[in-house]
């Protein structure tokens, strides 16, 4: 990979007759919740967060490359990073918008006509696994928008705007959602279109729900956490000496 000067995106390579689905990975946030330290860049065992995130793309036989997404000033501090530890399905980094669906949508520019399926990925969800990356593609076979995520464990309220409690949810049918999540690219890109305010939605597939879509819940796992806070590092740290 060639390296560049700073500027908005760029192209590193050519994708050419790559098997698998793309995967856009968006790490643009500011980090509000780490005290101002960018989480993407923090190391759990010696390897930055979003590295993790990249090589647990790299890796996977169902991904046929990578688009990053990231604030304009780390484009080039992440173009090295990717050469140093050799994330070579990397084709594009892109600059992030105002919210992350806006983020999401810069990234998706960067497809070509026949890439009809997208796997979407929180930047600082290092812990995702290849079986998860499976569930989430498997499942577009299907249906047009698919998740992943775990149940519930504990017991969930819902509260009024005075801070009382109006009923008790039923904990069997709730699950904590997690990404990658996967999209129909042209069904997204509709739904998308019926938006007035992008910032209204905190993940893609309820954008989907939104416009009427069904959306499928594929196993996810308890260990993919996405880091955001400082205590979350403390527990990724404990994930990744159970997983040695």
């Amino acid at each position: 990979m060639q390296k560049t000067e700073l500027k908005l995106s760029y192209t590193i390579v050519e994708s050419e007759n790559i098997v698998g689905i793309p995967a856009i990975i968006v790490a643009a946030g500011n980090s509000t919740r780490m005290n101002g330290i960018n989480k993407q860049f923090l190391s759990i065992g010696e390897i930055p967060v979003i590295v993790r995130t990249l090589l647990a793309f790299e890796k996977s036989e169902y991904i046929s490359r990578i688009i990053l997404v990231t604030r304009e000033e780390d484009i080039f501090s992440l173009q090295l990073l990717a050469e140093k530890y050799s994330v070579s399905k990397l084709t594009d980094i892109v600059a992030g918008g105002s919210c992350r669906q806006e983020s999401v949508l810069n990234g998706l520019n960067r497809l070509t006509a026949d890439e009809k399926d997208v796997l979407i990925q929180d930047g600082a969800r290092p812990f995702v696994t290849n079986t998860i990356i499976e569930n989430v593609a498997e499942g577009l076979k299907t249906h047009s928008a698919v998740t992943c995520g775990v149940k519930v464990k504990d017991t969930v309220k819902l509260i009024n705007q005075n801070g009382e409690v109006e009923k008790t949810l039923n904990r069997d049918s709730l699950f904590a959602v997690q990404t990658p999540q996967g999209v129909r690219v042209d069904e997204y890109r509709n739904a998308l279109g019926e938006l007035s305010d992008l910032s209204m939605f905190t993940d893609d597939t309820s954008i989907m729900e939104n416009a009427g879509y069904t959306v499928k819940c594929v196993e996810g796992s308890y260990t993919n956490i996405k880091i955001t806070t400082p205590e979350d590092i403390a527990v990724a740290e404990a994930i990744l000496r159970e997983e040695m």
